[in-house]
């Protein structure tokens, strides 16, 4: 799905596009996890994983809001080694600094709630949404599948840096990241203190399980090729996979119900990205009679409108 990688760039409802405009936040560098390349813990070109930390003060040091990257996945060889030459696929491709604003932001009239917590911003190199772990790195095309690893040693980092004291905690992501959020909500849970409040939010994140409009099941086949090439069904929820197929249980509506952890989600009832790459993505469309449709529903006919599901 080749614009699935291009999804966080526009998709998120909190506005985090705006992370890379530093007027409307301030500067924060970025931290390489070295110590990960020894784990095998890296992203899929084998350089080191990577975020940005803003410390938290006052109130808020003990608190930490820890936000996960998007930007879609790839599902095979060829999509994998095009995300490798780009920074999701490469730290070395990534910015050294990135402004922090929305939910990240620094500044009590914007952010009320969180301006004052430890603020991480994970960066995405791995394109499985932090599940894939597979031991062998073929040597002709260099692309190392291991997001499961990347999570865990960047939590490993975090905590030694004080977040093994958190009294406050939330993971929060968007569109991949936001799958991120609830895939590990729980395990995110379990690394923190027992008495810490704990909880998740997926912006944008929530993906259904559709056909499309030539009644193929796209999307289906597409998140099964991306757990079967990054080796995903070990790192995936055990209460979805000894029930379901490991590829169905990248889909929130099989997991959901069975995260113990309070988990918020916000999602646009009609998410665009879905309408153009679930619904009506190219391969359902040879000829182009949605084009017009899936970008602007007002140029949608009532039988287009019924068709894919937009009114029953």
């Amino acid at each position: 799905m080749a614009d699935g990688s291009l999804y966080a760039w526009w998709c998120c409802a909190l506005g985090w596009a705006l992370a890379l405009v530093a007027a409307d936040g301030f500067l924060v560098d970025i931290t390489y996890v070295e110590s990960a390349v020894a784990k095998g813990a890296v992203c899929l070109d084998g350089s080191a994983p990577a975020y940005h930390l803003a410390r938290g003060s006052g109130s808020g040091e003990n608190s930490w809001l820890v936000h996960f990257e998007g930007g879609g996945w790839c599902n095979n060889v060829t999509t994998c080694l095009q995300r490798k030459r780009t920074r999701l696929g490469s730290s070395k491709e990534m910015a050294t600094q990135i402004a922090f604003s929305g939910i990240l932001s620094d500044t009590p009239d914007d952010n009320p709630d969180f301006y004052n917590w430890n603020k991480v911003k994970v960066r995405y190199c791995d394109g499985s949404s932090f599940t894939g772990d597979v031991e062998e790195v073929d040597p002709a095309t260099k692309l190392h599948y291991r997001g499961a690893r990347i999570w865990q040693a960047v939590m490993d980092d975090l905590l030694a840096k004080g977040m093994d004291k958190a009294e406050n905690a939330l993971i929060s992501g968007c569109s991949a990241g936001g799958l991120t959020s609830i895939l590990h909500c729980d395990r995110f849970h379990d690394l923190l203190p027992p008495a810490a409040r704990v909880k998740c939010l997926s912006d944008a994140g929530f993906f259904i399980n559709e056909k499309d409009v030539a009644g193929v099941g796209y999307i289906a086949a597409f998140f099964n090729d991306v757990v079967t090439t990054h080796g995903s069904a070990k790192n995936l929820p055990p209460s979805c996979t000894s029930t379901l197929p490991p590829g169905t249980c990248f889909f929130p509506q099989n997991e959901v119900k069975q995260i113990q952890t309070p988990l918020f989600i916000l999602n646009a009832a009609y998410d665009s990205w879905q309408v153009r790459n679930i619904l009506v993505p190219g391969v359902a469309d040879p000829h182009g009679k949605w084009h017009s449709c899936k970008h602007d529903i007002d140029q949608c006919s009532a039988s287009q409108l019924r068709d894919s599901g937009v009114i029953f």
